[in-house]
């Protein structure tokens, strides 16, 4: 073990501990992205737990953003944004499969690191296109008949709330190649990323909105949709 090894469970219980005390994640949940950091960790180290930990950051804080006025529409995150167990695996599942095919299978290890900044990437833009989109956005559309919609249906977008989420993907590119580098990786990310919310959004104005499939496994399919967005890339 190296000595940077010995930060590793010191930061992942501080993770535990200051999500739980601010609510934002329960206990279940702080344990299940304690899990998935080590995953990350395995696979892409200290980048691949701040990668994590800034899509989460950046999920609290757009959750956050005028909840008061989420509450009043009945699109605000129950339990003040609170997270399960089920929805973290939903976010961040996928990357956390990456990072344990880097370790199993490491002479592929720069694909499988791609495609978990992706899988992330999208989890970050679907996340922050919805939270800020709906309070921030002016016109609403549902994604497939590109005709005007509610806000805060599955399946409504908005021009402002997709800025949103594409900004979201930049900042996890960012991260990804401060550690690996400023190549053409950063833009596979952006791309994917968006691609992966798009098609989250595409899913919940269909399959979701007909209740054959539930929120958490739209998100996971985002996130899986991303990932093989990046590996196509390579190909």
């Amino acid at each position: 073990m190296q000595t940077a090894d010995y930060f590793l469970p010191i930061i992942l219980l501080t993770g535990v501990a200051l999500s739980v005390k601010s609510h934002k994640l329960t206990f279940p949940a702080a344990l299940t992205a304690a899990f998935l950091g080590v995953c990350l960790y395995i696979g892409a180290g200290y980048f691949g737990i701040l990668m994590a930990a800034v899509l989460f950051l950046m999920a609290a804080v757009s959750t956050a953003q005028k909840h008061a006025v989420k509450e009043a529409l009945g699109i605000a995150e129950k339990n003040q944004g609170q997270r399960k167990a089920p929805q973290v695996l939903a976010n961040v599942g996928m990357a956390g499969l990456m990072g344990l095919l880097c370790f199993f299978y490491p002479l592929k290890i720069d694909v499988f690191r791609l495609m978990m900044a992706a899988s992330l990437a999208s989890a970050a833009a679907d996340t922050v296109s919805s939270e800020l989109g709906t309070v921030y956005g002016k016109h609403f559309y549902n994604i497939v008949s590109c005709k005007p919609d509610q806000r805060g249906l599955d399946g409504v977008i908005s021009l402002e709330g997709t800025f949103f989420g594409l900004m979201a993907s930049v900042i996890i590119a960012t991260v990804y190649a401060l550690s690996f580098g400023w190549n053409l990786n950063f833009w596979w990310i952006i791309i994917a990323g968006t691609i992966g919310n798009l098609a989250d959004s595409v899913l919940g104005a269909t399959l979701e909105r007909k209740g054959y499939l539930s929120n958490n496994a739209v998100n996971f399919l985002n996130t899986v949709v991303a990932a093989l967005v990046a590996l196509f890339f390579l190909l």
